[in-house]
């Protein structure tokens, strides 16, 4: 009887061994094997880690084996089980990889195909396209869209990350637990004794440094020491956390009336303020989405504020980035003065820590959350729902999708709902960081989220103009791989392969009809007709997952551990006329003890990579078999490398090193 030879491999992660039974069977174009129990005597089957291989025995030749159908069957008690993939040697010498990357659980069963990717309109058979419609069948009733605010983005539909599929769902709960790691962090950065010390304030702004954890020779402890200097000030919007806001000033909004008069100290080429705006030296930040955004309220005790100010910045002859006015408010008016480095010394830095408080607001709720994560949610359902395992562009996406639903579920359940974390500390807490999202959506456009298209709506590509934006020089290089070219091109030899995908096709559609809550002028594609249009549209998705979140993440301790630095509330509101501010109103403006210990936790917790961390260009899941995807892959890990090694040379001495963009600090996704 001829016989093939089936090794099958379980996952490493905790309890993804099982003692339940398991079957399999063999299906070919000529026949079916017998259903099959796979158990070794005197054996512990299917144990974490282990790589088992089995004989399964057939009375006929079942010829080309073009599916495996996997079956779980309680022993005892249900015991979920984790399969990696399946190969299968048959009597002919040759092996078929299956690879498979799911849980099975309860009494299940998974019908795998090989791992070569496939174009729905390259399979022929009846079998094999039943199985593609299946697969998507079942994923569409399993993931459904939902609205869990309206005028967010959608998002899945489950309220709890115990809700959700299995197969989405982290390894383990506790290792995204917000309120565990939140609490861990304080503890680990000793400032407990001030966790619940809400409206006491600091006494000085050296008495921040209680809880402000000294750790050499970092950016941390140099924001420290120079976070009340203009140059620091400026250097934050090239390559802080929030690096996307600085725009060229072409013209200065009616709303703002700086004067030549108001700046002319502050300018250093004997030029007017007007030549200097037409010179391209002038550079504008406007924080008017948080124009009208109602404070939070939760506390009773504590009054908290918000501003949407507009700072001008000048480029100087060092080229650094400096401030030289600031509106705290967005209409003009003697109760809404225009700050200026020639003011008072404590009135210039009060309206610089408005700035920065309106900045890390921003950064958050829109940057961070809405822009990366919500985002990454909205491309990773409509993936699931819409192209099957043996699509490659399934296969492209997976790693770069891998928790992200999970860690934006979690943040729903604790992070961000009705009195979730967000509201202890975050003055836009208790609903305004909702209004933001609403807010920002309706200008959110697809281009945007193209790296070098939202470098150039800014006005900031020119590398002459400004030679210290390493945000942009390393954005640039990671968004120029060529890995998803070659990947795409591999699978679509014309354009017209691209227009004959209905997969794919129904994949864009899904992004633009549901998630991202089509407008005329969102420019999210309905549908793509070109390779060039597909690959633009798969490595925007790479590239927010991957290196925009970890530029935009990864920084928050370094930049607002320091309190001062990114106040996340404040306690007095912005001041409405000039000569009010000493140093007992900037220390009560600042948050106080114990929203300062919370916000020291968030931005501890948030800055951690994980664990077992799987970084740009790792993918140990084998979801491509075929030589030609693994070379790029190959090529795709060299080309990292060398980013990196330019990278590491170019901060080689600096006081301020930029590295967040930097591949080998770039996780695969979000979801950290």
């Amino acid at each position: 009887m001829p016989s093939y030879t089936v090794t099958v491999a379980t996952g490493n992660q905790w309890f993804a061994g099982t003692d339940d039974y398991i079957y399999i069977t063999l299906v070919g174009t000529e026949s079916c094997s017998e259903r099959t129990l796979l158990d070794k005597p005197l054996y512990n089957d299917f144990e974490r880690g282990a790589v088992d291989s089995y004989e399964v025995r057939v009375g006929e030749n079942l010829g080309d084996i073009v599916l495996v159908k996997i079956e779980k069957k309680k022993y005892w008690v249900q015991d979920d089980w984790y399969c990696r993939y399946i190969t299968v040697k048959t009597p002919s010498g040759d092996y078929l990889e299956f690879p498979c990357f799911c849980w099975l659980v309860n009494d299940k069963e998974v019908v795998l195909r090989d791992g070569r990717a496939h174009l729905p309109q390259d399979d022929k058979t009846s079998l094999v396209k039943q199985h593609r419609q299946k697969e998507l069948d079942g994923r569409r009733k399993t993931y459904r869209w939902r609205e869990w605010q309206p005028g967010f983005p959608m998002s899945i539909d489950a309220n709890r990350h115990k809700d959700l599929p299995r197969d989405i769902q982290f390894d383990s709960e506790k290792g995204v637990d917000f309120i565990l790691n939140y609490s861990k962090a304080i503890e680990n950065l000793f400032v407990n004794q001030f966790m619940h010390m809400f409206q006491s304030s600091w006494s000085d702004f050296s008495d921040f440094e209680k809880i402000f954890v000294r750790i050499k020779n970092t950016i941390s402890e140099y924001v420290m020491q120079h976070w009340k200097e203009d140059f620091m000030f400026g250097y934050q919007f090239l390559n802080g956390c929030n690096p996307v806001l600085i725009r060229k000033c072409k013209k200065l909004p009616d709303k703002f009336p700086v004067t030549h008069e108001m700046v002319a100290v502050s300018l250093e080429r004997e030029l007017t303020l007007e030549e200097e705006i037409e010179a391209g030296n002038i550079y504008i930040v406007d924080y008017e989405v948080l124009d009208g955004i109602t404070p939070n309220s939760t506390d009773p005790c504590t009054l908290q504020y918000l501003a949407a100010p507009i700072c001008l910045l000048y480029k100087n002859a060092h080229n650094k980035i400096m401030p030289i006015a600031i509106q705290l408010g967005q209409v003009p008016g003697e109760d809404n003065p225009i700050f200026l480095p020639t003011d008072g010394q404590y009135d210039w830095l009060l309206a610089k820590i408005w700035v920065r408080s309106s900045d890390f607001h921003h950064h958050q709720t829109i940057t961070h959350l809405l822009r990366t994560h919500l985002m990454t949610e909205v491309f990773g359902i409509a993936m699931f729902r819409q192209l099957p395992a043996v699509h490659p562009a399934f296969k492209l996406l997976i790693p770069h999708i891998r928790f992200t639903i999970a860690i934006n579920t979690k943040a729903r359940e604790q992070l961000i709902c009705e009195c979730g974390i967000f509201d202890k500390a975050n003055a836009t807490g208790g609903g305004g960081h909702v209004q933001m999202v609403q807010r920002a959506v309706k200008t959110l456009t697809f281009r945007s989220l193209c790296f070098p298209d939202m470098i150039k709506s800014r006005d900031v590509d020119s590398k002459e103009e400004l030679p210290t934006y390493f945000y942009r020089d390393d954005g640039y290089k990671v968004f120029s791989t060529e890995f998803v070219s070659d990947v795409v091109n591999i699978y679509y030899t014309s354009d017209e392969r691209v227009q004959g995908d209905e997969e794919i096709q129904a994949f864009v559609k899904d992004v633009c009809s549901f998630g991202g809550k089509p407008r005329q002028s969102d420019g999210f594609p309905k549908s793509l007709k070109t390779r060039e249009e597909l690959i633009e549209y798969l490595t925007v998705i790479i590239f927010t997952a991957s290196a925009q979140h970890a530029a935009v993440n990864f920084g928050q301790y370094d930049w607002c551990s320091w309190i001062p630095n990114a106040p996340s509330t404040m306690r007095k509101p912005p001041p409405n006329k000039k000569g009010l501010a000493n140093v007992n109103l900037i220390v009560e403006s600042l948050p106080d003890r114990g929203r300062s210990s919370w916000h020291l936790g968030a931005v501890w917790a948030l800055s951690q990579y994980q664990e077992n961390e799987l970084y740009l260009g790792m993918y140990p899941d084998e979801h491509f078999t075929e030589k030609p995807v693994k070379d790029a892959m190959a090529k795709f890990r060299t080309e990292l490398a060398e980013i990196t090694s330019s990278i590491k040379k170019r901060n080689e001495g600096k006081k301020l090193p930029y590295y967040n963009m930097s591949p080998d600090k770039i996780p695969n996704s979000v979801a950290v």
